[in-house]
């Protein structure tokens, strides 16, 4: 049987990914991306726009319902741009966003490059809507409150950049490739990127699978 090589951690990679002296700058990032994702969950499922500037709460623009969720988590009606009134299911605002990654997905510099994909975008247009609509605006929202609580931080940061990839395939950049470059740093610092928050008590309480057998082990 071969010996196990046991390969340490450089000591910059050990300072930044698993100690407590850079959790503070984990903090910002942590915080940053959860109030990215809380504020387009909430969006999708009250309706409301918010903002972090309390000073703006009241004002034209901000309000914590709305009908922003028409189309995501609940049917109504909508006044198009040209005056007239438009009704949407659950699942429309999902399924316009596909048919128009599909639309986009011709000609010699595709913005959706992957035919797989193209097919699991026509899915979702024509069946899955209804269901992919609602799931989506519940978890970015759920990702929102778990990072901004630094609870679970590794695993919503990796469910997170799952979905801003599911975006980017779709062709759509915006602000995803930045959160999907601090989603990596969180993944990576999962063991501090929520030490001021709940992971502090969360992981300890817990624990991971590769403690508990290695007290098994020693057992």
């Amino acid at each position: 049987m071969k010996e196990t090589v046991h390969i340490e951690e450089p000591a910059f990679a050990k300072a930044v990914f698993g100690s407590t002296t850079f959790a503070r700058l984990w903090l910002l990032l942590r915080v940053w991306l959860g109030w990215e994702w809380f504020q387009a969950g909430w969006y999708k499922v009250f309706g409301g726009t918010i903002t972090w500037r309390v000073w703006d709460w009241g004002k034209a623009g901000y309000s914590l319902t709305g009908s922003g969720s028409i189309g995501w988590t609940r049917s109504g009606t909508m006044i198009a741009a040209d005056g007239t009134a438009q009704f949407h299911h659950v699942g429309d605002a999902v399924a316009g966003f596909a048919a128009g990654a599909i639309n986009g997905a011709s000609g010699p510099h595709p913005d959706v490059a992957y035919s797989w994909y193209v097919e699991i975008l026509k899915w979702i247009q024509h069946t899955a809507a209804p269901v992919v609509g609602p799931l989506v605006a519940f978890t970015e929202l759920l990702l929102g409150i778990a990072l901004l609580l630094g609870m679970f931080t590794g695993i919503a940061a990796m469910l997170g950049a799952m979905l801003n990839f599911s975006y980017v395939f779709a062709g759509s950049a915006g602000i995803n490739p930045a959160m999907i470059l601090v989603s990596m740093g969180l993944i990576l610092a999962w063991r501090n990127a929520g030490w001021i928050g709940l992971d502090r008590w969360l992981l300890p309480k817990l624990g991971v699978p590769w403690e508990r057998r290695s007290q098994a082990d020693r057992q």
